[in-house]
């Protein structure tokens, strides 16, 4: 019961290796670089490439079933190869299709070159949280995946801005150009400070069975399984978001395309301040203390933005304030769900953080469909799908991840 123990918070945390966060912070944010920053150049995607909204928009929702399935591979790949190698290959991938996208002259080419783009970004998140748990223990993993929030969520802060200014300078493809360029630079660093870190114990484990093992041995604990499903739920209320924002605020509020990225950023800052205050939080509180009562308080944001929504009470100045607290709130669910689950088998944390990616992904794809699905021009299908979200994500951690008594008598 080691792995279920080692949650006690820590009051003295060890000396932050900010040149690992910085580096490990980066590669993950890969990801949301390449979602956030062609958002403002969907328009100009779809008359340059003589398409509709639909797809164009369809080129996202490509993206997150590339991420969805490529951690896949990742994950058992780095438990039974090593991390660097994994990580090097998925960053070059990325690179390549990347200059792809940028290439393409067709709205079909462009949704073959996000979704092999997203095979390689994904690499980064996935293999960086198993990075992660071999070097920390339970709590100290929480600490480190907040501080990395700090990197990665200067991406839909800044994201959406540069991709605007790009395309003042030039046109859609400078986004991808750049994505390339970025690309570069993290694959080089990667190759000159990125160590192995995946232990000889990992190695011997996943030598003795093959990935599907790997992945029905992860999926048998109850404990992993609603840590995973508790988070890819949460954060299904945030690819709800990012998906969903853009006509929202500029269709249904009538926002300005030059003000849309401020307040797109503004809900990032609410998760990268949350993710801090998690931090401190974590030196008083285990992560499951801290996952109950942040849960609870999503719940009643939750119910608060759906009647908002239905009622129609305040319009914009009721709806935006409540999507911005219950953002943050995601800042306290994100690292403790995955560091929760990354505890119970530290031997296979690849898989399981391949089960995390993939599982969020995947959930983030089926919720930002759904809204898209009951889309009326008002913030209500938003509203539903997100509380739907954050129900499931509450009865999982309630029925499945918590300890109970018999666990923690052990």
């Amino acid at each position: 019961m080691g792995a279920v123990t080692s949650a006690n918070p820590s009051p003295t945390p060890a000396p932050t290796p900010w040149g690992l966060v910085i580096l490990l912070g980066s590669l993950t944010a890969l990801g949301p670089l390449a979602i956030d920053m062609y958002l403002p150049s969907l328009p100009a995607i779809g008359a340059a490439l003589k398409t509709d909204a639909s797809q164009t928009q369809a080129t996202l929702a490509t993206f997150l079933a590339g991420m969805a399935l490529g951690q896949m591979f990742y994950g058992p790949a780095s438990d039974r190869l090593g991390r660097r190698g994994p990580i090097l290959f998925g960053v070059a991938v990325f690179v390549l299709a990347s200059v792809g996208c940028a290439l393409a002259q067709t709205i079909d080419q462009l949704l073959i070159g996000r979704f092999v783009q997203a095979l390689g970004a994904c690499a980064g998140g996935v293999v960086v949280r198993a990075v992660v748990r071999d070097q920390f223990s339970h709590t100290d993993t929480a600490r480190m995946l907040s501080l990395m929030m700090l990197i990665m969520g200067l991406a839909p802060i800044l994201a959406p801005m540069l991709g605007g200014v790009l395309l003042a300078l030039g046109d859609w493809s400078w986004n991808f150009w750049f994505m390339a360029a970025a690309g570069i630079v993290l694959g080089v660093a990667a190759i000159l400070r990125l160590k192995e870190s995946r232990s000889e114990a990992t190695a011997i484990q996943a030598s003795q069975e093959n990935p599907l093992q790997s992945y029905l041995a992860v999926l048998r604990k109850r404990r992993l399984v609603g840590y995973v499903v508790a988070g890819a739920l949460n954060g299904a209320t945030l690819f709800t978001y990012v998906s969903s924002s853009p006509d929202l605020m500029m269709g249904t509020y009538g926002i300005s395309v030059a003000v849309f990225p401020f307040l797109f950023s503004l809900n990032a800052v609410a998760i990268i301040g949350s993710s801090q205050l998690n931090r401190f939080a974590l030196r008083t509180l285990t992560t499951d203390q801290v996952l109950s009562r942040a849960s609870n308080v999503s719940l009643v944001i939750g119910f608060l933005l759906v009647l908002a929504a239905v009622t129609g009470v305040g319009g914009p100045w009721t709806v935006l304030p409540l999507l911005f607290l219950l953002l943050g709130v995601y800042g306290f669910m994100g690292g403790n769900t995955t560091a929760g689950a990354l505890s119970v088998d530290p031997l296979r944390a690849g898989a399981t953080s391949a089960l995390l990616g993939a599982a969020s992904f995947g959930a983030g794809a089926l919720a930002s469909s759904l809204a898209a699905l009951l889309h009326d021009g008002t913030p209500r299908p938003v509203a539903l799908v997100m509380l739907a979200a954050m129900l499931g994500s509450v009865a999982a951690l309630r029925l499945l991840a918590f300890p109970r008594r018999a666990e923690t008598s052990t």
